[in-house]
């Protein structure tokens, strides 16, 4: 990992203001803030830690622990250890065998997976290839609703010709299927399961379900009876805590072992100073982007979202709000991807643009403003202080942003109901592939088929998307996704903002903890606690 930048609360200086113009109230503010953290922190007193529980902190309750439903990033990344997906991934992005040992294609409508032997679920009933199927047909059949089933439309059947075999058939080529079968899209459910799942998940991966309190914590322990490498943590527990100070505060104390990804970058900085807390830093895959409702009458002209793309200044926001732990981004795919194409038009930081597109558009300064814009976003303090720099920003232009902020549950409903103007929100892991495309901008995904929340529709890249997904030579597929992105860049229906750095804070008795640069919590699965020197072994 990258060593962490060293900058404390004393780096926040009044030159500061120049960065973001007419922010001093807002920068005062969050100099003030800061200052009332890093006192806080000096303040605390340490607790005792629990030698056989790795205590978490996560943001917020998972939604839905049933694989097959879950779509936030809490509900993805605990689902990844209760249950088993039929392939992996490795630090490259590519597949690899999970539950399932090895996989051919025999023609490319025909998927043919072959079973671990000996695997069990958390209950002792053997995983077979029923188990697989069921998984799958329960969505494709309506049995259980959700948005996943708009991912598995190709699929035509699933044969089981014995315990160990599963022979995917398509009904159209399907060149993202391995992808769309590995972790951090779906696991593999015990046959028969229905709803029930979501309250007492039963899966057979490393970790195994304990019990769960709605905005409180997640508790698992470890499953001794893992067919792969076993965890050497006993147990873990995700200990629910939306406020950022309190998190900051919670490692301080010794009351939480680890954050991956939920402090502000000011808090990082301050952190580094405590001599019983280690910081590991990476690039990350994590997206951080602004979407449209292309329903509504202002926003459905491209040129204002065009405009709102040159209005809006990345780079000061970078180097400020998330002191360098971030880098600018272009396109939904992360740069890592094979298919990633950065040659594409860039409405780049451009004020006088703005200002010409929206007079074109029809929209001129009248009493100081052009039009009011709603921004709904989260408690986040972070996502809150983005939504006061853009509102700053595009008053720049004549455009009045008002911020309504909600609980994660809340904003989330209204977000995937397609009750917004503007939101921001993050891609975790799921932007990792170019099937992204599909899922967020085909027209016959619009919610809650998919995450086409803002309802953008175009006939030319349905075509492209279409043709991609189908495509199984590699060189054809790379140039489609360079062609679609090309496009999206500029019809605008997003802003991609930046790709975070994967930050895990964490306590210095964590030691093997192996980050990603998805940001997961699979590092849990080689993690271990030390006390006096010594690793407690997996039993």
């Amino acid at each position: 990992m990258l060593q962490a930048e060293s900058r404390s609360f004393a780096s926040l200086r009044m030159t500061n203001i120049v960065v973001i113009p007419r922010s001093g109230a807002l920068l005062r503010m969050t100099r003030l803030f800061a200052i009332a953290i890093g006192l806080a922190l000096m303040a605390s007193c340490s607790e005792p830690a629990d030698p056989n529980t790795f205590v978490m902190i996560i943001e917020s309750s998972p939604t839905n622990l049933d694989p097959r439903v879950g779509l936030d990033a809490q509900s993805e990344r605990i689902d990844e250890l209760i249950f088993d997906a039929l392939l992996t991934r490795d630090e490259h992005l590519n597949v690899q065998p999970g539950l399932a040992m090895r996989w051919e294609v025999a023609d490319p409508r025909t998927y043919v997976f072959h079973l671990r032997p000996g695997v069990e679920f958390h209950d002792g009933r053997p995983l077979t290839s029923r188990d697989v199927k069921w998984t799958f047909d329960s969505l494709l059949s309506g049995k259980i609703r959700s948005t996943k089933a708009a991912t598995y439309r190709p699929v035509d059947r699933i044969d089981t010709p014995n315990d160990l075999t599963v022979i995917f058939k398509l009904k159209e080529p399907f060149s993202t299927l391995p992808w769309n079968l590995s972790e951090g899209v779906i696991g593999i459910v015990p046959y028969g399961s229905g709803d029930e799942l979501t309250r007492r998940p039963i899966g057979s991966g490393p970790f195994q379900f304990v019990s769960a309190e709605q905005d409180k914590e997640v508790v698992l322990e470890r499953n001794k009876n893992y067919w792969g490498a076993k965890a050497r943590l006993p147990r873990v527990r995700f200990m629910v805590v939306p406020d950022t100070t309190t998190r900051a505060l919670e490692l301080r104390k010794g009351s939480a072992d680890a954050a991956i990804n939920a402090l502000t970058a000011d808090m990082v900085q301050a952190l580094l100073q405590d001599g019983n807390l280690e910081v590991q830093r990476g690039p990350g895959t994590v997206l951080m982007y602004m979407a449209f409702n292309l329903r509504d009458p202002i926003l459905k002209d491209v040129r204002v979202r065009q405009a709102l793309a040159c209005a809006i200044n990345r780079q000061p926001m970078i180097e400020y709000l998330w002191r360098g732990l971030a880098r600018p981004a272009s396109s939904i795919l992360p740069t890592q991807s094979w298919a990633y194409y950065g040659d594409k038009p860039r409405f780049s930081y451009d004020p006088a643009r703005a200002r010409d597109l929206l007079d074109a558009a029809g929209y001129p300064v009248k009493n100081g403003t052009r039009f009011h814009l709603t921004m709904k976003t989260s408690t986040d303090e972070t996502t809150r202080l983005l939504a006061a720099v853009l509102q700053q920003q595009l008053r720049e232009v004549g455009i009045a942003l008002d911020i309504r902020s909600f609980e994660f549950a809340t904003f989330f409903a209204d977000v995937t109901g397609g009750m917004f103007q503007m939101y921001s929100l993050r891609w975790i892991g799921g932007n990792e592939d170019p099937d992204i495309f599909e899922y967020v901008y085909h027209s016959a995904k619009f919610a809650p088929k998919g995450a086409n929340r803002g309802f953008y529709a175009s006939p030319r890249v349905d075509t492209i998307i279409d043709q991609a997904r189908a495509e199984t030579d590699p060189a054809v597929r790379k140039a489609l996704y360079g062609q679609l992105q090309q496009i999206l860049a500029e019809e605008v229906p997003s802003i991609n903002l930046w790709y975070l750095d994967t930050v895990l804070v964490h306590a210095k008795r964590v030691k093997n903890a192996q980050v990603s640069p998805s940001g997961n919590y699979n590092f849990l699965k080689t993690a271990e606690l030390v006390s006096d020197g010594f690793a407690g072994s997996p039993q």
